[in-house]
């Protein structure tokens, strides 16, 4: 149906007995057919069609102003789906920013200042990315030897050079230089003494609960360490308590490797008594072989005496 441009009901039924129409009335005389009769046809016809076109029109109107609606519609969709997806990119750049810059967005009480003894422990970048990223990492980072390099070393981060690294999805992400590498001066777990052990566990709890590890995770290191410190105290020589802190090691990042993999870890809270005696025995024998090598030593160092 060819679209109305106009609205017909303004039109005027024109005067078919006029002259302009003479030779429209004559088609249409005949014999029995006046000449007022055939203009009286003509109008007839006319009103026809134009109430026609006006029941067209009025349903023009109606169609034009649906989908005038329905565009309004889409068109306000539109804008509230971009407006969503802007006010998005906004909250995630915002989210990004307080992430890269997170000592910027710490909130501050108002209170005085602390006693010095109450001071957030400052820990090595790399040893919190590390836990953030729920790695192992080592002790020694949380120990007062590692928190006094942290101190000494310590540089805000827009005094840093950044480097690129792989985050655990495979993209590449930037950080600090300090946070991409460890500390020079890092000591193995297994080689911290029982003071140094019993000063990291309470700050890597801290550091663990602060970064939002799961709960149950943190409650099982704890208990897990709690154990490891239980057992030192029940030990006297310097080879049980070796020993002690070897498997403390060695459980701690076996548990650690074997959680994202399809078997999972396990309670690492319940000590394995066959391991530690395990690696009791290794100790042991790496002591005497020591022993037997200084005896060796000795001995031919006599006999060309």
């Amino acid at each position: 149906m060819q679209r109305l441009h106009s609205d017909p009901s303004l039109l005027v039924c024109p005067d078919f007995l006029s002259d302009p129409y003479q030779a429209s009335r004559a088609s249409l005389v005949t014999p029995t057919i006046t000449e007022a009769q055939a203009a009286d046809l003509l109008r007839n016809v006319w009103v026809t069609t134009n109430n026609a076109l006006c029941t067209q029109w009025r349903q023009q109107t109606v169609e034009d102003e649906r989908l005038r609606t329905e565009q309004q519609r889409l068109a306000d969709e539109a804008a509230e789906h971009h407006q969503q997806t802007l006010q998005l990119d906004d909250e995630t750049n915002k989210a990004d920013e307080r992430k890269k810059n997170r000592s910027k967005h710490l909130p501050i009480p108002m209170r005085p200042r602390p006693d010095a003894t109450d001071d957030e422990v400052l820990v090595s970048d790399f040893a919190l990315r590390k836990i953030d990223k729920g790695h192992y990492v080592e002790l020694y980072y949380w120990t007062n030897i590692g928190i006094q390099e942290a101190h000494s070393t310590y540089r805000t981060r827009d005094d840093e050079g950044m480097v690129p690294t792989t985050s655990s999805d495979g993209s590449t992400v930037w950080v600090t230089a300090a946070g991409a590498k460890p500390s020079s001066a890092v000591i193995a777990d297994r080689n911290l003494s029982t003071v140094e052990f019993a000063q990291a566990v309470p700050h890597m709890i801290s550091a663990l609960e602060e970064y939002d590890w799961p709960v149950q995770r943190v409650t099982m290191l704890a208990r897990f360490w709690g154990a490891v410190v239980m057992t030192q105290g029940r030990v006297r020589t310097w080879m049980a308590q070796r020993a002690i802190l070897i498997y403390q090691e060695e459980q701690q990042r076996a548990w650690h490797n074997a959680i994202p993999l399809s078997k999972g870890a396990w309670d690492i809270s319940i000590i394995d008594d066959a391991a530690l005696l395990r690696t009791y025995d290794r100790v042991f024998r790496d002591m005497r072989r020591q022993d037997l090598v200084v005896e060796r030593t000795v001995r031919n160092s006599t006999l060309l005496y």
